[in-house]
């Protein structure tokens, strides 16, 4: 008989104006709908995605959880209830040159009706903090469009420091990398 595989709950982290959750079917309607908007996806996708290819997204992260005790959270804002974007570690085994290799990479993707707020730099803050712990403060790495200058500020204010230029499925990335912190 095969040995079951641990289930592992996805934490709820809460900040001034978020909590970071784990996915429900319902965020589903509001996803697909911020996967329309140009300011959503262009440094992510490109392109739109179908229904079908972000419910594949939400179950992938659920995944995650189950399988490597960590993934993404769903973004809640306090004030409205509103699902408004997604956060977190994944293990994508990527192909890359350079390689990742183990290191937890974070994520980060808010609905362009929210930016601006400092939500980005509110939720990395918990999550990077949920990761020390949960990682032993190992080395985390991220992978963005060179062009996503926003989103590069917020690295750059947690320490993520550019190593290596790249390409990833055709088009050109930067990776950073965040030292193990002690």
């Amino acid at each position: 008989m095969p040995t079951p595989t641990p289930h592992h709950p996805v934490p709820v982290l809460e900040t001034a104006h978020l909590w970071l959750r784990g996915y429900s079917p319902a965020d589903l309607p509001a996803f697909v709908a911020m996967f329309q908007q140009p300011e959503f996806y262009r440094y992510l996708t490109g392109k739109p995605m179908s229904e079908e290819d972000v419910w594949s997204t939400l179950m992938r992260s659920a995944g995650h959880w189950t399988l490597r005790g960590f993934g993404f959270w769903a973004v809640e804002e306090k004030a409205t209830g509103r699902f408004i974007g997604s956060i977190g570690f994944v293990d994508r085994k990527r192909t890359l040159e350079p390689a990742i290799g183990e290191a937890p990479e974070i994520g980060w993707v808010l609905d362009s009706a929210v930016h601006g707020k400092g939500y980005a730099t509110e939720a990395v803050r918990a999550v990077l903090a949920w990761g020390d712990a949960h990682f032993q403060g190992a080395r985390t790495v991220c992978l963005m469009d060179p062009a996503n200058e926003a989103s590069r500020r917020v690295a750059e204010k947690f320490g993520y420091r550019e190593y290596a230029r790249t390409t990833y499925h055709g088009e050109p990335a930067v990776l950073l990398e965040r030292p193990a912190q002690r």
